[in-house]
């Protein structure tokens, strides 16, 4: 993919989180340029998904700055994040296990829904047609997803493979700008892992996203990525193509050691 000039889409500059005594990022800054896969890496405790957290505006930054399509994202609240354009997946599942597939995709475009409880409750004409479309969308996504077939099933009778799925579809129902993919490949097998990168630089290109990936399978980011960026104890100890960062020094001795 060609290197957009224009405006990033995420700039991460001099952010700093500290945890009573210990520092989980300590000065961290990058960018994520638009329509790009950018890997975040680095060993446990690294930081990762602090910085991910910081990001979706689940936890607040001690010093600097994240800007998100030009604008200040700090001075976002927390609940008007996914509106803004901005999705994600969790390491450990988030769905709702008893409700349908269905359900649980269609909670992920309430963030883009103007009705309100009352008319909800009430069943207000307005919010009937409202939520027709919102479960038309959702089976879109399905589809897009190969999950059709299993729209009113359950969420906890789905192998664990497709429940990561099923998180994937509702973080594209709120129609993002920017995804935020954590740990995406965990408790997959190499054949489902395989089917998951090719699925993500699909839906880069279907959807026109940009993609922030916290992953520690490192085929998987060295193979879909088109930038990588290497923290460890909190700070950036390396940035590039993935060509570039697979054998920087720095990054060798986080995870080996000497």
């Amino acid at each position: 993919m060609v290197q957009s000039e224009a405006q990033p889409l995420l700039r991460v500059k001099d952010v700093a989180v500290h945890f009573g005594g210990i520092v989980a990022l300590d000065g961290v800054s990058f960018e994520v340029a638009r329509g790009r896969i950018v890997g975040l890496i680095g060993p446990n405790g690294a930081g990762k998904t602090t910085l991910f957290n910081c990001v979706s505006r689940l936890y607040d930054c001690d010093r600097g700055e994240i800007a998100f399509d030009g604008g200040s994202l700090l001075a976002v609240p927390r609940h008007r994040v996914a509106a803004l354009g901005i999705g994600r997946t969790f390491q450990n599942l988030a769905l709702f296990r008893s409700m349908s597939v269905l359900d649980n995709v269609m909670v992920g475009y309430h963030c883009r829904s103007r009705g309100g409880f009352l008319a909800n409750a009430l069943r207000l004409p307005h919010a009937v047609r409202a939520e027709r479309r919102t479960a038309a969308k959702a089976r879109e996504v399905l589809a897009l997803l190969g999950l059709g077939a299993l729209a009113a099933k359950p969420v906890a009778e789905l192998p664990f493979g497709t429940q990561k799925r099923v998180e994937l579809a509702r973080a594209l129902a709120s129609e993002p700008k920017l995804l935020l993919l954590d740990e995406p490949a965990s408790g997959l097998n190499h054949e489902e892992v395989g089917e998951l990168g090719a699925l993500i630089r699909e839906l880069r290109e279907r959807l026109q996203l940009t993609i922030l990936l916290v992953e520690h399978h490192m085929s998987l980011v060295m193979g879909i990525a088109d930038w990588v960026v290497a923290l460890n104890f909190g700070r950036r100890i390396a940035e590039g193509a993935p060509h570039e960062v697979r054998l920087h020094p720095e990054l060798v001795r986080a995870y080996l050691g000497g």
